[in-house]
């Protein structure tokens, strides 16, 4: 017989739709980028040989063992959520616009992310929620863009609008 789930932490809200001003930027995380972790989350979701295989990815456009681009999308996504989203009064996001990856990403790379704020509105059919576009660029340790995306995010308000 297996145990309920634990309940999920209480969390502080500490941004609300408010709080994403359109025109900031706010540039965050290190994510350090293991072979073990590229290697795992290829087996899972993207098993392509350059992503599991030494001999197959040196063969390839990469040169090298490379990242799954799916798995730096996932990498931002935890870097975004130890961030900013957790500690959000976030509601969801309709989608991603845009998404490119620009360079591939290696083990032993270190990934850092910059947060530009690029239009915020109230939600027409949902009093007391605004949305957020935002665009998303992830980075290596030399500061070379890897990934860049943007995309829409639902926020509570922290004071509904009429």
């Amino acid at each position: 017989m297996s145990k309920p789930p634990e309940p999920a932490p209480q969390r502080t809200i500490r941004y609300h739709w408010e709080d994403f001003v359109v025109g900031s930027v706010r540039d965050f995380g290190a994510m350090p980028v293991t072979r073990e972790a590229m290697l795992a989350f290829a087996r899972d979701f993207d098993p392509q040989p350059f992503h599991l295989d030494d001999a197959a990815a040196a063969q390839s456009l990469f040169g090298r063992l490379a990242a799954s681009g799916w798995h730096t999308c996932a990498m931002a996504m935890r870097m975004m959520c130890d961030e900013y989203v957790l500690d959000s009064s976030s509601l969801g996001s309709p989608g991603i616009d845009n998404l490119r990856w620009l360079k591939p990403v290696f083990a032993s790379d270190t990934l850092s992310m910059r947060l530009t704020v690029l239009a915020a509105r109230p939600m027409n059919s949902r009093p007391g929620v605004g949305l957020v576009q935002s665009r998303w660029e992830v980075f290596n340790q030399q500061h070379e863009a890897v990934l860049s995306m943007e995309g829409w995010g639902m926020y509570r308000m922290r004071t509904a609008t009429p």
